[in-house]
């Protein structure tokens, strides 16, 4: 039970981290361990179905893009402000996207994403310059967010199926908003 309690005490526990190793491990890993990456990443994936046509393509693409960006400009040196909170909050605004479960415009959707995909890559990068090989490092984190880009995708159109699971996973939405906010209070 006190270890439960830890998790709810110490939210900075949740924050990726990298693992080491020669580059490629570390960048797989890194979105796989903090669980802020983790949740943001899976919604853009589900937001993508939400949205449909083209967006279930596009939206994954702008991340992925805007999230290499972001990545470039800390390890060139420029630095972004209030990473955490940007991430944080961009685990809120998605899980609300998801609770809400409405078709928002694919412009709109994309702006969104790119913004938050900055600080996500931006986070990626700050820890770069401590791994070996930085190329090795940088599509280990690509392949890795594109994987959990499309089990989003997988979540959303098995979401879409039946009634009940539409409505599970607005409830999911829900608890990944909770998330935002729990990771804003915590940072």
């Amino acid at each position: 039970m006190e270890k439960l309690l830890n998790l709810f005490v110490m939210p900075a526990i949740f924050g990726a981290h990298p693992l080491g190793g020669n580059g490629f491990l570390s960048g797989v890993t890194h979105p796989l361990s903090g669980l802020d990456h983790l949740l943001a990443m899976v919604a853009v994936g589900i937001i993508s179905v939400q949205v449909s046509g083209k967006a279930v393509w596009k939206v994954p693409a702008t991340f992925v893009v805007f999230m290499v960006g972001g990545g470039v400009m800390a390890t060139s040196g420029i630095r972004l402000p209030m990473i955490e909170s940007g991430i944080a909050l961009s685990v809120l605004v998605l899980g609300l996207a998801i609770a809400l479960s409405k078709r928002y415009p694919l412009a709109l959707t994309m702006s969104c994403v790119a913004i938050f995909a900055a600080f996500h890559g931006h986070s990626h990068g700050e820890e770069m310059p401590l791994i070996a090989n930085t190329v090795l490092y940088a599509i280990g984190f690509v392949l890795s967010t594109l994987l959990l880009h499309v089990s989003g995708v997988l979540i959303g159109y098995c979401a879409k199926k039946t009634e009940l699971t539409s409505k599970l996973l607005q409830y999911a939405g829900t608890a990944i908003c909770a998330a935002g906010i729990f990771f804003l209070i915590g940072y």
